[in-house]
C-alpha cells in the first residue's frame, strides 16, 4: 500500500498561482500512476490531472489544460499540481490519490484509484 499527504491549499486571488504537494510514502511510489482530483461544495468529485509511472505521460481534464500542470519527482516520492490562472470556479478541495494497480498510465476515473489523501482546500476569489 501507499499512503499520501496534500499539501500547499490555501486562498488565492482569481488569476493567481498556487503549487500543490502530494507526499507518498509506503510501498515503492515508481509503482504507482498518480492523479489529482477535485471536489467543490454541492458537487461530485472530478478528475483534474494525472501522470504515469515514469512521469513521462500526463492527462488533463479540459477544463484545466494549458492553466495546470502535473509533475512527479521519483526521487522525493512526490507529485506536484502546479496550477496558473486561476479562477474561482477552481474552488474545491483538491484530492491526490494513487491507481489501485499498477499499471503504467493514470486514469481520469476515481475509481480506478485506491489510494486517497485528506484532500487540501484552495479557494480562489474574484
Amino acid at each position: 500500500q501507499v499512503q499520501v499527504v496534500e499539501s500547499g491549499g490555501g486562498l488565492v486571488q482569481a488569476g493567481g498561482s498556487v503549487r500543490l504537494s502530494c507526499a507518498a510514502s509506503g510501498r515503492t511510489f515508481t509503482s504507482y500512476a498518480m492523479g489529482w482530483f477535485r471536489q467543490a461544495p454541492g458537487k461530485e468529485r472530478e478528475f483534474v490531472a494525472g501522470v504515469s509511472r515514469s512521469g513521462g505521460s500526463t492527462v488533463y481534464a479540459d477544463s484545466v489544460k494549458a492553466r495546470f500542470t502535473i509533475s512527479r519527482d521519483n526521487a522525493k516520492n512526490t507529485v506536484y499540481l502546479q496550477m496558473n490562472s486561476l479562477k474561482p470556479e477552481d474552488t474545491a478541495v483538491y484530492y491526490c490519490a494513487a491507481r489501485a494497480s499498477y499499471d503504467t498510465y493514470a486514469g481520469t476515473s476515481a475509481e480506478l484509484y485506491a489510494y486517497w489523501g485528506q484532500g487540501t482546500q484552495v479557494t480562489v476569489s474574484s
